[in-house]
């Protein structure tokens, strides 16, 4: 195991932040030191196994006004053990909030953080990297959250308080506001009291505490995890909202959303609330030269809609994801109304536009993937193409379509750019109608393999094509998916993108996704301030759905007078006066909030992204926001640490795949952080005829592996035009200690000896009889941490960009192994895993250029590779000889 030495009063810090779209872009925390380093200890002594730090009061303080949240967490902790002890803090908050403050007590003396450039923390960072000490966490997890982790050693018979502050703008959803508060103490906690004050301008239509979630999974109410909060009215416009559950109370909660009682709570508490609004323009609040418009109209017809569904069936959707796609689907069609309009068009290798009324195909575009390395097989001539328009969404419509997507199979590449330049003439092919509000709803659980697959490339061919400014609404299914890309598209078509996480209840969050675009009321909303203001944010807005909210806010000047808005509607173009209150608090740091996140989505998509991220940093710097450009600076003294950023929705390493708990200084309280470089483990493996078998670790059907999606015959298919069916191909148990194929005696084995970084005995990670949870199989095998090295640019990289994230320098990177890429190779062995089925020749991955077109991912490379003089080949096939 690593050694890592001790350090009195050694701080280790670990934060985990996304940006708004969870994109795992990250901001980091730096620990700086103030004083000289005390002398090490003895590392030849071994440490007692002291006490776990007790939480003896934990406080969550919420105060919101003008929907805008401010929470402020207390934590104090006492180290009752008779020796140093390591106390951790660990929050999880809401992945739009900023942090915004960060306090640390300890010994009766403050220590603040502040927020730096990340630039100039970068070499802090670095210092702290380099001298070796890492960052603890806890395996906590939460989706669209972010992990917040402190660790700090307390002297013995001392305490420690913990202070984390961050702000966030409440965002309006199924008619109403949620207030998220994470509680993850770890321990039952004696004095733990959370509690939520609400003031607003308006009065409150509601205010109610739901059934406490544990964060990772849709669920109904259910009286079993009531929090039986206390809700006091003060008056109509404000409300106080208090939980305080004893330690009895807390354990009963923990077990009931699936954790252990001896651990405590752990899971959210939410309040839900919603004001009484203005029913046409909305209402402007002013304070202080400052300005918010919350736009919510209610007495509006809903616009009819056409909806252009654009459904990934690659080969990676195998399993669970595409049935749970068709069990989404089979609600989400049910909710389309009579006077709406829909298509569907299937996308993986093959773009397909299916007639709903007579149930098939009647316009496609790409070649099936068996096609490729069969060139005897003659091809169908294609029939005269006719691309269907936009249906009614009547009875017999929706359950005609209902049963075409139930017949849906997974296989091949995932080609997005034809996918989408498809739908946009579907849209233009049937909307002429400007009452009619089109929309794209687009979903993927991969990257693009197939036709172009450069995401910049797409993104600018697609915005291009989109003329009419069709909101764009992008679904990313699992981690697979790139989600930076998804976010890019529609943030530059009009929409947004939402990530739906792989789970039992995936059904359930592509349902309430559509809900929230199921009624949209306006259409290309526009609010015009030009006289007394400067600074506003977004003011153009494509959609306006019900049950949601608009928000502009900006700075004003005396004699301000704010204009109607204008908009589109069913009855045609409106226009929408707001009504003028005044704000029951101060709106600056609303402005400055809402100003900053959307300076950084301009950031995101920008060509020059220099100014809108120079001015978000201002604003960060100024309103000390933890963002995407800033860092969060903590001083202490005798420490310095490294960060590393992680997405709460996951629980990561250490943890995740079975390693222990390595204490950091000597003492077990925090869990190390390594960069192992690679995903799910080390494994070895044996190779059958030049067929790799075991490059990574077993998947289900169509799973992803590092690099992007399956696809074409990455989908555990084995594809022929000479049998005209599929047949998946089963991966057996594999019991501890077992490989998955018996190699015969000219295999090839993995070789240690090739590793990228040399190890001391010590280095290793022993792994007893690791489980993966998602498929059940056990596995038996050491984990070797990697060191990352610069990787040379490859010519093969523009051809198959999936190549970028498994080479280091001139060597394929396999489980912790590397294989040579280039070189001088004499021999030519026969291989029997090439695409055409038959026996090919182990060629370098340079030679053969023929099969670039299906290399569309490490997962379908694995499945055609070979090694041929410890270099990385691919079976490349034979000619086929045609018999005159």
């Amino acid at each position: 195991m690593f050694k890592f030495s001790t350090l009195v009063g050694a701080l280790l810090l670990c934060v985990a932040l996304s940006d708004t779209a969870h994109i795992q872009n990250k901001r980091s925390l730096v620990v700086s030191s103030t004083e000289p380093p005390k002398a090490e200890a003895d590392k030849n002594t071994i440490p007692s196994v002291p006490s776990v730090p007790k939480i003896y009061e934990m406080r969550v303080d919420t105060n919101v006004s003008n929907r805008y949240a401010k929470t402020v967490i207390t934590s104090k902790v006492k180290n009752l053990d008779s020796k140093a002890q390591e106390a951790t803090f660990s929050i999880v908050t809401p992945d739009q909030a900023f942090i915004s403050g960060f306090v640390m007590e300890i010994d009766g003396k403050k220590y603040e953080a502040y927020v730096q450039e990340k630039e100039e923390a970068k070499q802090t960072y670095d210092q702290a990297v380099f001298s070796g000490h890492s960052a603890a966490h806890v395996a906590v997890s939460a989706r669209d959250s972010n992990r917040f982790t402190v660790s700090v050693n307390v002297e013995p018979e001392s305490k420690a308080i913990f202070y984390l502050t961050y702000e966030e703008l409440l965002l309006r959803k199924d008619e109403k506001y949620d207030i998220v508060l994470n509680i993850h103490p770890g321990q039952p906690v004696k004095n733990l009291e959370v509690k939520v004050n609400i003031m607003e301008s308006r009065p409150l239509k509601f205010v109610k505490t739901p059934s406490l979630r544990s964060g990772n999974e849709v669920s109904k109410n259910s009286p079993n995890i009531d929090p039986e909060a206390e809700i006091q009215n003060v008056n109509e416009t404000a409300a106080v909202v208090t939980f305080s559950p004893d330690v009895a109370r807390q354990k009963v909660l923990g077990g009931s959303l699936g954790g252990k009682e001896q651990d405590g709570l752990s899971g959210q508490f939410i309040v839900q609330y919603d004001v009484e609004r203005d029913p046409q323009g909305g209402e402007v609040l002013v304070d202080g030269g400052y300005f918010v418009h919350f736009f919510s109209p209610e007495e509006l017809r809903p616009m009819k809609k056409q909806v252009v569904f654009v459904l990934d069936t690659s080969g990676s959707m195998f399993g669970t994801r595409i049935t749970q796609l068709k069990e989404a689907m089979d609600s989400i069609l049910s909710e389309l109304k009579p006077e709406d309009v829909f298509s569907i068009v299937e996308f993986n290798t093959v773009v397909k536009v299916w007639n709903v009324p007579l149930s098939q195909v009647t316009f496609t575009k790409g070649d099936e993937a068996y096609f490729a390395y069969e060139p005897t097989t003659e091809r169908t001539k294609p029939k005269e193409q006719h691309l269907p328009p936009s249906v009614p969404a009547n009875q017999e419509n929706i359950d005609k379509a209902k049963k075409v997507i139930k017949e849906w199979e997974a296989n091949g590449g995932t080609d997005i750019e034809s996918a989408l330049k498809i739908a946009l003439r579907v849209v233009a092919k049937s909307n002429n109608d400007k009452n009619v509000q089109p929309m794209i709803v687009f979903l993927t659980d991969g990257e693009p393999t197939v036709g172009n697959s450069v995401p910049e490339q797409i993104t600018s061919a697609i915005t291009e094509l989109n003329t009419h400014k069709v909101p764009i609404f992008s679904l990313s299914f699992g981690d697979g998916a790139d989600r930076a890309f998804l976010q890019k598209i529609s943030l530059k078509n009009q929409g947004f993108a939402r990530h739906i996480y792989e789970a039992a209840d995936a059904y359930l969050q592509l349902e309430n996704f559509y809900k929230q675009i199921s009624s949209p009321l306006l259409a290309n909303v526009t609010f015009k301030y030009v006289d007394k203001v400067k600074n506003v944010t977004k003011t153009h807005f494509p959609v306006f759905f019900k049950g949601s909210e608009l928000y502009v806010t900006g700075i004003i000047d005396p004699g301000f007078i704010p204009p109607p808005a204008e908009c589109w509607s069913s009855d045609g173009l409106i226009q929408l006066k707001p009504t003028v209150y005044n704000s029951v608090g101060s709106l600056e740091r609303l402005w400055a909030y809402l100003t900053v996140k959307q300076l950084l989505e301009q950031r995101e998509i920008a060509e020059d992204k220099k100014g809108p991220t120079q001015e978000a940093l201002r604003l960060a710097l100024k309103y000390s926001f933890v963002t995407d450009v800033s860092s969060l600076v903590v001083v202490k003294p005798n420490a310095s640490s490294a960060v590393s950023t992680e997405d709460a929705s996951k629980v990561s390493q250490p943890g995740q795949y079975g390693i222990p708990a390595i204490p950091l200084s000597g003492t077990p309280g925090g869990v190390a952080s390594y960069s192992l470089g690679f995903s799910g483990g080390s494994r070895k493996g044996s190779f059958r005829r030049g067929y790799v078998s075991a490059f990574r670790r077993p998947m289900k059907y169509g799973s992803l592996l590092r690099g992007g999606s399956a696809g074409g015959f990455a989908s555990n298919y084995y594809q022929s035009s000479m049998m005209h069916s599929r047949y998946p191909a089963p991966i057996p148990p594999v019991a501890p200690g077992q490989a998955w194929f018996a190699p015969p005696p000219h295999a090839y084995q993995f070789a240690a000896s090739k590793l990228t970084a040399s190890y001391d005995a010590d280095d290793l990670i022993d792994i007893r009889h690791e489980v993966d949870s998602e498929d059940g199989v056990y596995y038996s095998t050491p984990r070797l941490p990697l060191t990352s090295t610069t990787t040379s640019e490859n010519p093969l990289f523009n051809l198959l960009p999936w190549l970028r994230q498994n080479v280091v320098g001139q060597t394929l990177l396999v489980e912790g192994v590397s294989y040579d890429m280039d070189g001088l190779v004499t021999a030519q062995p026969e291989c029997s895993n090439s695409f055409n089925t038959t026996n090919g020749i182990c060629t370098l991955l340079k030679n053969c250029p023929q099969v670039y077109p299906d290399l569309v991912d490490f997962d379908t490379y694995t499945k055609h590779a070979c090694v041929v003089e410890n270099h990385a080949g691919v079976c490349c096939p034979k000619p086929v000889q045609v018999e005159p």
